[in-house]
């Protein structure tokens, strides 16, 4: 709209200018003569200059800078005849659009040369103060206001600019948060699975050992029906998986004591409790987090260190909570792998990593390695 009005304004002011000019009272002699060309040369500027902003792929700006210059002067020089008054619209046409382009030096040219034109004019057909001052003033806030319009120009184009830009980065934002949701809840599954088929594997490990050391059948029955319950507890654990983090879930105390009676319960493992501090309620992020390394390193222990008790300390602070567990490393007779290892790589998973990855999004801590004859896992998240 805003193209549209300009080159109404331009084609509209050249018609004007004509009909100003020659049409009611017409010098004569070589004022005539002057005025036609100058008329001539802003009606063919006016109308490249149009056609070069239709097709902006054959447009050539030094030739429409020079066409503008020749404009300005020759309108500029005509305009102090006795009748060559609305030949300063050229100028002033050429004076904005010199002034609206990205070149300064061009548009401070163009307007230099039109009021030289207009002072040369006024010398040459004695025209009269006002006209010899005022033209010059016209042309000058011709100038000013095309500065401006440029300025206006580079702002919209900037603020789209910047609109499109802001666009990308939600774009990129939303697309970002999907990968965000789709890392936590392969790292939610990841987890459960992690929890559960080392469970059950340390269940059909000991269901072998009673049928092939033992032969007790009923035991080894037992067991398996023991396995089979851990895998439907599995699999509808791995279904509330994506849920776990909704504001909703259970206290990390309550969660932390369901997940300690399991393992005694499955295991026949001592586990002793703690909980010191001023318990208090916890991001949903940071719950799940220190129930996922309390059941990484409870399977962990069972199947390294099995029978031995495991001591879990809940300590609550101003800034966070620490979870601390331990238990005593296999001795020095029995064949059981390096914990450290396997807690790195339980079951093939990420193991320590994803632990200590998860951790991070939260800004907490993990570290895991051995004190003495113990194995102490310390988990820290913030409130």
């Amino acid at each position: 709209m805003l193209y549209a009005l300009t080159w109404l304004f331009r084609v509209g002011g050249a018609v004007l200018i004509g009909v100003a000019t020659f049409g009611y009272s017409a010098a004569s002699g070589r004022d005539l003569v002057i005025e036609a060309v100058a008329f001539a040369i802003g009606a063919v500027v006016v109308a490249y200059w149009l056609v070069a902003d239709l097709r902006p792929e054959h447009r050539q700006p030094r030739v429409l800078a020079g066409a503008l210059v020749v404009m300005a002067a020759a309108s500029g020089f005509a305009s102090m005849g006795a009748h060559g008054g609305p030949l300063i619209g050229f100028a002033f046409m050429a004076a904005i659009g010199a002034g609206a382009g990205s070149s300064l030096l061009t548009g401070c040219v163009t307007t230099v040369i039109a009021l030289v034109g207009v002072e040369v004019g006024a010398l040459v057909t004695g025209a009269s103060a006002t006209s010899a001052l005022g033209f010059p003033l016209l042309l000058i806030v011709a100038f000013v206001s095309g500065r401006n319009r440029a300025a206006y120009r580079r702002q919209a184009e900037q603020s789209a600019a910047l609109v499109t830009q802001m666009e990308q980065l939600r774009a990129e934002q939303r697309q970002v948060a999907v990968l965000e949701e789709r890392t936590r809840i392969a790292r939610e599954i990841h987890d459960v699975l992690a929890h559960s088929l080392g469970a059950l594997g340390i269940q059909l490990q000991a269901a072998r050992a009673v049928l092939a050391e033992q032969g007790d059948t009923g035991r080894a029955l037992n067991l398996l029906d023991q396995t089979q319950r851990m895998a439907k507890d599995g699999l509808a654990e791995t279904r509330r998986a994506v849920h776990a983090l909704r504001a909703d879930t259970t206290g990390l105390d309550e969660q932390l004591a369901a997940l300690i009676d399991t393992h005694r319960s499955r295991h026949h493992a001592a586990v002793s409790f703690r909980i010191g501090g001023q318990p208090g309620p916890l991001p949903p992020e940071a719950t799940v987090a220190l129930i996922r390394i309390a059941q990484e390193a409870l399977v962990n222990t069972a199947k390294h260190a099995p029978l031995q008790p495991v001591d879990i300390d809940l300590e609550y602070g101003e800034d966070g909570v620490q979870m601390i567990i331990s238990n005593p490393l296999p001795s020095a007779g029995q064949d059981a792998p390096d914990l450290g290892a396997a807690f790195g790589t339980v079951n093939g998973g990420y193991g320590l990593t994803g632990m200590r990855e998860r951790l991070l999004l939260i800004r907490g801590t993990l570290t895991a390695a051995s004190d003495g004859n113990r194995w102490i896992v310390t988990a820290q998240v913030p409130r």
